[in-house]
């Protein structure tokens, strides 16, 4: 998961980019702001992996405001002026969007950001669900239940979480040493898998199928 803020002194351009992060699975932005000053405060608190960043704004040039970021943050420059462009390679920018750009043209721009982060280091799941983003502790999800174009889950407190994604999608964002997949429909928690009964996981309430697919990685997590 990429986690992105965006910098821009226009309410429209940022709320362009909020439209367009929503609509990527792998990208996740944080905050957006409308000042320098904010944008800063928050990175110092909150470091992310990338920044789609305007260059011409009231204060500080945003190239300059870049190469202020102590930490390693990656660029995405947004702006409607092309004279710019050199300069922002120079400085080992991942792409520059050319204000007005289309959604086929920020989802290139995102898809070079290669990021460094272990998945087995991070300890949450981030999805969109209900118009808003969800960071979900692994130790909270009891279960991941596929239903067609959906996942739906299932938590320890009972509720329950639905989003548009497919199961080979999430697995993806999971920890390998943490979850595995033991049916075509179910994802479950390694830790949550205690004992098997008839092909059968119990865990809580429910009572998972074992596929025929994946039984061989469950008995020897069982068997460890």
């Amino acid at each position: 998961m990429i986690k992105a803020i965006a910098l821009d002194d226009e309410i429209l351009a940022l709320k362009i980019i909020e439209n367009y992060a929503g609509k990527i699975e792998n990208l996740s932005l944080e905050k957006v702001f409308n000042t320098q000053s904010d944008a800063k405060k928050h990175l110092r608190k909150y470091p992310v992996d990338l920044i789609f960043l305007d260059i011409e704004m009231p204060s500080k040039n945003g190239m300059d405001f870049y190469k202020n970021i102590s930490q390693n943050t990656k660029v995405i420059f947004t702006t409607a002026y092309s004279e710019y462009a050199v300069d922002a390679f120079s400085i080992n920018a991942v792409d520059y969007l050319l204000k007005p750009f289309s959604f086929e043209r920020f989802k290139e721009a995102v898809g070079k950001v290669k990021i460094t982060n272990d998945p087995d280091d991070i300890k949450y799941l981030s999805i969109r669900a209900d118009y808003k983003l969800h960071k979900i502790n692994f130790d909270d999800i009891l279960l991941i239940e596929g239903l067609d174009d959906y996942i739906q889950i299932h938590l320890t407190d009972n509720s329950k979480i639905t989003a548009r994604s497919s199961m080979k999608s999430i697995m993806e964002k999971l920890s390998e040493k943490d979850f595995v997949r033991v049916h075509r429909s179910y994802i479950v928690p390694v830790n949550n898998i205690k004992t098997v009964v008839n092909r059968n996981i119990h865990i809580t309430h429910f009572v998972i199928p074992i596929g025929d697919t994946y039984k061989d990685v469950v008995m020897r997590i069982v068997n460890k």
